[in-house]
């Protein structure tokens, strides 16, 4: 019987490698990528899927997309996620994350781990370590800093002290001193440095080289791979092959954008001083940007890249096709199921999805998860994980 076997998987191996070689040889004579041309073999990855993740939701950064689509894959697969404890919508922030901030994380026995990390929280390696398996990969998103911070100023207008006064960024950019007072510590975050300050680190702290260098050491130590929002595509591409994933577990549609009357863009001059005024963030931009690119070139090559960003996008326009009554993101008042609506922030036109009508029930579930903002689908998580606990209150909603 084992020879008998092993012949067997020479067999399928043989067979495999056959039609493998027929694929390639069509490809060259047609001048057709092999991605392109077998989409369900190219979809198959080299080992089982990573279930284990840890997504740093750095803010206004293109994280919310990518927070939809690891709620998305844990509810898919089952998995378990460190939600918020109680009427808690995030994981301490801006405070040092601790792990009895996740519902669950019981301080006496055995500590649960959880698969899937991805609120808001100030990372917080001890204690995330807590409650996450180790062999967790960590990974994060970054964003060009002039346009992260137009972001925060329109976003938080009203909550950052150093913002409510002022009556335009490049007004604040002028002079910034005016309006920032840094003994108001962990309120003024989001008006300097942010992502530094996500990563644990002092935002208001002097960007000597030597810092600034330790410090991306240890992000380049903590975080197997750092996401840059301006390339959302490329970067989907490579985290799935990173972690084994099928191409649906990738796609995924924008969520928590801006209509573009809120966007208000900054001045040439106010540009390099949101450069300077940055400068920890602008030193970790340019830093991970460049080993972005060089890691997606150690992985795929150029042809490959633009066939799997081609099928990436390809797949998004068909499940726009079959989800949304129009693919255009809709402000709020144009939602017509008030459960889909996004929180709204200061000056910020948060947008979103009206669903196609009748769709059949699976395919409606489907839909509602990828359009579903952040705080509801994690509302929704928390119930199905802890059903014997009261649901979260999402006020805004009138529920």
């Amino acid at each position: 019987m084992p020879s008998f076997l092993g012949g067997l998987q020479r067999c399928f191996w043989a067979v495999l490698l056959l039609l493998a070689l027929a694929v390639l040889l069509l490809g060259c004579i047609m001048h057709v990528d092999i991605g392109l041309l077998m989409p369900q073999l190219g979809d198959q990855a080299d080992g089982p899927p990573v279930t284990n993740v840890m997504f740093l939701k750095t803010h206004k950064t293109a994280s919310s997309t990518v927070l939809n689509i690891l709620y998305h894959f844990a509810e898919t697969h089952n998995l378990s996620a460190a939600l918020p404890a109680g009427g808690r919508f995030h994981l301490g922030y801006p405070w040092l994350f601790l792990a009895r901030y996740v519902e669950g994380a019981e301080q006496g026995g055995p500590r649960q781990r959880f698969n899937i990390m991805c609120n808001h929280l100030r990372f917080n390696p001890p204690e995330v370590q807590k409650v996450m398996h180790n062999d967790t990969f960590y990974f994060s998103i970054l964003r060009n800093p002039v346009f992260q911070l137009e972001s925060s100023f329109v976003y938080y207008k009203s909550h950052v002290p150093a913002f409510r006064n002022v009556s335009s960024l490049d007004a604040f950019l002028a002079s910034p001193w005016t309006y920032y007072n840094q003994s108001l510590g962990l309120s003024n975050a989001h008006a300097r440095n942010s992502m530094w300050f996500d990563l644990g680190f002092h935002n208001d702290a002097p960007p000597e080289e030597g810092y600034v260098r330790a410090r991306l050491l240890d992000v380049e130590q903590r975080f197997q791979l750092l996401l840059i929002a301006e390339h959302f595509d490329e970067s989907m591409v490579l985290l799935r092959r990173l972690l084994r994933w099928r191409l649906d577990d990738v796609v995924a549609f924008r969520l928590n954008s801006r209509s573009q009357h809120s966007v208000t863009p900054l001045s040439p001059a106010g540009q390099e001083r949101a450069k300077h005024w940055c400068a920890l963030d602008w030193r970790l931009y340019q830093h991970f940007n460049r080993t972005f690119w060089a890691r997606l070139r150690a992985e795929l090559s150029p042809r490959r890249l633009r066939s799997e960003v081609a099928r990436l996008r390809e797949r998004r326009r068909e499940l726009a096709a079959m989800c949304l009554q129009d693919s255009e993101p809709k402000n709020q008042s144009q939602i017509t199921d008030f459960r889909l609506r996004p929180y709204q922030s200061g000056r910020a036109d948060i947008l979103g999805y009206n669903l196609r009508p009748g769709l059949d029930n699976q395919t409606l579930q489907m839909c509602q998860r990828m359009v579903m903002p952040e705080l509801q689908y994690m509302a929704h998580l928390y119930t199905l994980q802890f059903p014997d606990k009261p649901p979260k209150n999402i006020a805004f909603l009138g529920a």
